[in-house]
């Protein structure tokens, strides 16, 4: 006796471009790759976004990247507003940090990613490429446990208080950027620990989401508003808690927000803010580091990749270790 499984056509669809982003991650992240440790960022940045967008554009979506590499005049391909995919199929949102941590990559240190989430259409905040406060913690707390608005040493504390551990069993991950000595400085005044990345705070919030296996209990500072919009996709998946404001201080961020959508510049926005509806994240690792491992060029020609894959509506993280074979998909020639 045979069953027959009936999956409705949408959710077949979800369920396809789950697996789609990946390859659209692994492309940019195999690209960007061969370019580890020239120091020239550039060129790794451009390996990864033209390796992105070839593969958004076999993707059975209407597709428009709201969150991208810059604005129109400032990008020439991936920028805000830019329409993408194969022009049938869903309407979707999707935003792109095709190479997060130009700097890591063209070093070669850790920690490098190759990043997209998607989204329903019109469900993902449209944030200008400006600064944005940022707090994040992981799973498992009180909704408003800690605020954006109070100082880094109470919102160390009232974690505390509520994992039940004594301030000193705090870990912060911050930015190490001069911006950031007095949220450092705050931190440290209450006996916690402070953990500074180089770059990449996409990476960054997604440990507070897992803090047993990254040690990590909030993440704070000033970022990129793009990475925050991405950051908070992949919160929407696996849990966590996130505020964030734009810091629009002057005329010309304030009109282009407003251009944007955004009707009030010193709102604080929440996860449901900035990403709603059915999310995907992934990300693909370039360099190795906490997160994911980095991309592997064997002597016997076959290239091996880890990614991570995520969905909000049913709460799935993938871990997805790949070995290809078939190189002439990577367009490395």
């Amino acid at each position: 006796m045979s069953t027959h499984i009936s999956v409705p056509p949408q959710a077949l669809l979800e369920r396809i471009l789950t697996l789609e982003i990946v390859r659209v991650t692994e492309r940019a992240a195999v690209s960007s790759a061969r370019l580890r440790g020239h120091g020239n960022e550039k060129a790794a940045d451009q390996a990864a976004v033209d390796a992105m967008r070839r593969e958004l554009n076999k993707l059975p979506i209407e597709g428009t990247i709201v969150i991208g590499e810059g604005e129109r005049d400032e990008a020439p391909m991936l920028f805000i507003g830019e329409k993408v995919g194969m022009n049938a199929g869903p309407q979707v949102d999707i935003a792109v940090d095709p190479l997060e941590g130009t700097t890591l990559c063209a070093k070669n240190m850790p920690g490098s990613i190759a990043t997209m989430a998607m989204a329903d259409g019109g469900t993902l905040l449209h944030a200008p490429d400006v600064y944005m406060q940022k707090l994040a913690i992981g799973p498992g707390y009180d909704k408003g446990v800690v605020e954006l608005d109070a100082t880094p040493a109470e919102n160390v504390r009232r974690l505390a208080k509520a994992k039940g551990v004594k301030p000193d069993g705090i870990t912060v991950l911050v930015l190490d950027r001069p911006r950031h000595a007095s949220i450092i400085e705050s931190v440290r005044s209450t006996g916690a620990a402070v953990r500074l990345i180089t770059d990449g705070d996409v990476a960054g919030v997604i440990h507070c989401a897992d803090p047993d296996n990254t040690g990590v209990d909030m993440y704070l500072g000033t970022g990129g508003a793009p990475e925050g919009v991405l950051a908070a996709v992949a919160l929407r998946c696996i849990g966590g808690q996130m505020q964030c404001r734009l810091i629009l201080d002057s005329d010309e961020k304030r009109e282009r927000a407003a251009k944007m959508g955004v009707s009030d510049p010193k709102m604080i926005y929440g996860i449901e803010d900035m990403a709603r509806g059915d999310c995907l994240f992934a990300a693909t690792g370039v360099t190795t580091g906490s997160l994911l491992s980095g991309v592997k060029f064997r002597k016997d020609g076959v290239i091996e990749t880890e990614t991570v894959v995520m969905r909000s509506v049913t709460g799935t993280v993938r871990y997805i270790k790949a070995e290809h074979r078939e190189l002439a998909k990577f367009h490395l020639d």
